[in-house]
Protein backbone atom coordinates (compact mmCIF):
# COMPACT_ATOMS: atom_id res chain seq x y z
CA UNK A 1 0.00 0.00 0.00
CA UNK A 2 1.00 3.58 -0.78
CA UNK A 3 0.69 6.13 2.03
CA UNK A 4 -2.84 7.18 -0.23
CA UNK A 5 -3.98 4.22 0.49
CA UNK A 6 -2.89 3.52 3.56
CA UNK A 7 -4.60 7.16 4.18
CA UNK A 8 -8.17 5.69 3.18
CA UNK A 9 -7.97 2.29 5.01
CA UNK A 10 -6.99 4.78 8.58
CA UNK A 11 -9.07 7.28 7.79
CA UNK A 12 -11.85 3.67 7.42
CA UNK A 13 -11.10 2.60 10.75
CA UNK A 14 -11.15 5.82 12.55
CA UNK A 15 -12.61 8.88 11.16
CA UNK A 16 -11.31 10.91 13.59
CA UNK A 17 -7.86 11.29 12.32
CA UNK A 18 -5.86 13.86 10.76
CA UNK A 19 -2.81 13.32 8.43
CA UNK A 20 0.71 15.14 8.67
CA UNK A 21 1.68 16.08 4.87
CA UNK A 22 5.29 15.99 3.35
CA UNK A 23 7.28 12.68 5.17
CA UNK A 24 8.07 9.68 3.62
CA UNK A 25 5.91 7.64 5.94
CA UNK A 26 1.86 8.57 6.88
CA UNK A 27 1.93 10.36 9.78
CA UNK A 28 -1.40 9.80 11.52
CA UNK A 29 -2.46 12.30 14.68
CA UNK A 30 -5.15 10.64 17.33
CA UNK A 31 -6.62 11.49 20.55
CA UNK A 32 -5.38 9.73 23.21
CA UNK A 33 -8.40 7.93 23.63
CA UNK A 34 -9.01 6.99 20.52
CA UNK A 35 -5.34 5.25 21.07
CA UNK A 36 -6.10 1.71 22.18
CA UNK A 37 -8.62 0.51 20.40
CA UNK A 38 -7.45 1.95 17.29
CA UNK A 39 -3.55 -0.03 18.04
CA UNK A 40 -5.70 -3.36 18.02
CA UNK A 41 -6.93 -2.08 14.75
CA UNK A 42 -3.59 -1.56 13.23
CA UNK A 43 -2.37 -5.02 14.83
CA UNK A 44 -5.16 -7.26 13.63
CA UNK A 45 -6.65 -5.56 10.43
CA UNK A 46 -6.08 -8.09 8.17
CA UNK A 47 -4.83 -5.77 5.33
CA UNK A 48 -3.16 -3.37 7.07
CA UNK A 49 -1.34 -5.86 9.63
CA UNK A 50 1.32 -3.86 11.49
CA UNK A 51 2.56 -6.54 13.58
CA UNK A 52 5.95 -4.78 14.48
CA UNK A 53 6.46 -1.71 16.41
CA UNK A 54 10.19 -0.68 15.93
CA UNK A 55 10.15 2.78 18.10
CA UNK A 56 8.02 4.24 20.65
CA UNK A 57 9.08 7.79 22.22
CA UNK A 58 7.73 11.31 23.37
CA UNK A 59 8.29 14.81 22.53
CA UNK A 60 8.24 17.36 25.28
CA UNK A 61 7.04 20.86 23.25
CA UNK A 62 7.26 23.36 27.10
CA UNK A 63 3.12 23.30 26.49
CA UNK A 64 2.76 19.51 25.95
CA UNK A 65 3.83 15.81 25.21
CA UNK A 66 3.62 14.07 21.94
CA UNK A 67 3.62 10.59 21.98
CA UNK A 68 5.23 8.83 19.04
CA UNK A 69 4.69 5.43 17.56
CA UNK A 70 6.97 3.94 14.68
CA UNK A 71 4.75 1.03 13.58
CA UNK A 72 5.46 -1.42 10.50
CA UNK A 73 4.38 -4.50 8.79
CA UNK A 74 6.45 -7.54 8.01
CA UNK A 75 4.12 -8.94 5.91
CA UNK A 76 3.09 -5.82 3.24
CA UNK A 77 6.17 -3.67 4.18
CA UNK A 78 4.55 -0.40 5.16
CA UNK A 79 5.50 1.81 7.85
CA UNK A 80 3.30 4.37 9.63
CA UNK A 81 4.05 7.07 12.21
CA UNK A 82 1.26 7.43 14.93
CA UNK A 83 1.30 10.67 17.39
CA UNK A 84 -1.19 11.41 20.00
CA UNK A 85 -1.00 15.11 21.94
CA UNK A 86 -0.84 14.62 25.87
CA UNK A 87 -1.88 17.44 28.54
CA UNK A 88 1.66 17.86 29.87
CA UNK A 89 -0.74 18.22 33.72
CA UNK A 90 -1.45 14.87 33.31
CA UNK A 91 0.32 12.75 30.81
CA UNK A 92 -2.25 9.70 30.27
CA UNK A 93 -2.21 7.25 27.60
CA UNK A 94 -2.87 3.43 27.52
CA UNK A 95 -0.21 1.19 27.10
CA UNK A 96 -0.13 -1.30 24.39
CA UNK A 97 2.63 -3.67 25.44
CA UNK A 98 -0.17 -6.31 25.21
CA UNK A 99 0.16 -5.75 21.35
CA UNK A 100 3.62 -5.18 21.17
CA UNK A 101 5.62 -6.54 23.50
CA UNK A 102 8.24 -4.27 22.21
CA UNK A 103 6.01 -1.64 23.97
CA UNK A 104 6.94 -2.70 27.36
CA UNK A 105 10.43 -1.92 27.79
CA UNK A 106 9.84 1.51 25.49
CA UNK A 107 6.74 2.61 27.77
CA UNK A 108 9.21 2.18 30.52
CA UNK A 109 11.69 4.53 29.54
CA UNK A 110 9.19 7.38 28.39
CA UNK A 111 7.58 7.21 31.84
CA UNK A 112 10.74 7.75 33.61
CA UNK A 113 12.06 10.29 31.23
CA UNK A 114 9.42 11.98 30.75
CA UNK A 115 6.93 11.44 32.94
CA UNK A 116 4.16 9.48 30.76
CA UNK A 117 1.65 6.95 33.06
CA UNK A 118 0.53 4.20 30.62
CA UNK A 119 -2.61 3.15 31.86
CA UNK A 120 -2.42 -0.82 32.97
CA UNK A 121 0.98 -1.06 32.50
CA UNK A 122 1.90 -4.43 33.90
CA UNK A 123 5.23 -3.24 35.28
CA UNK A 124 5.57 0.42 35.25
CA UNK A 125 8.82 1.42 37.72
CA UNK A 126 12.32 3.04 36.56
CA UNK A 127 14.32 1.10 33.71
CA UNK A 128 17.44 2.84 33.53
CA UNK A 129 17.44 5.71 36.32
CA UNK A 130 18.68 4.74 39.83
CA UNK A 131 16.18 4.17 42.78
CA UNK A 132 15.52 7.76 44.36
CA UNK A 133 14.69 9.40 40.97
CA UNK A 134 10.91 8.45 40.34
CA UNK A 135 9.14 11.76 39.27
CA UNK A 136 12.11 13.86 37.99
CA UNK A 137 12.10 12.88 34.59
CA UNK A 138 15.16 14.56 33.09
CA UNK A 139 14.10 15.05 29.66
CA UNK A 140 11.43 17.38 30.56
CA UNK A 141 12.51 20.98 28.90
CA UNK A 142 11.74 22.05 32.57
CA UNK A 143 14.02 19.55 34.29
CA UNK A 144 16.58 21.70 36.82
CA UNK A 145 19.54 19.70 37.36
CA UNK A 146 21.76 22.10 39.74
CA UNK A 147 24.54 19.75 39.81
CA UNK A 148 25.50 19.60 36.00
CA UNK A 149 23.59 22.96 35.26
CA UNK A 150 21.27 21.83 32.50
CA UNK A 151 18.76 24.19 31.11
CA UNK A 152 16.33 23.81 27.91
Amino acid sequence: MDNEELKLAITALLPTANFEEGGEWLNILIEPTDWLPFAQQLRNEYALHFDYMFCLTCIDWKTHLTMVYHLSSTKYRHNIVVKAKLDKAKPDIETVCHIWRTAEFHEREVYEMFGVNFLHHPDLRLLILPDGWEGRNPLLKDFDDPVNMIKL
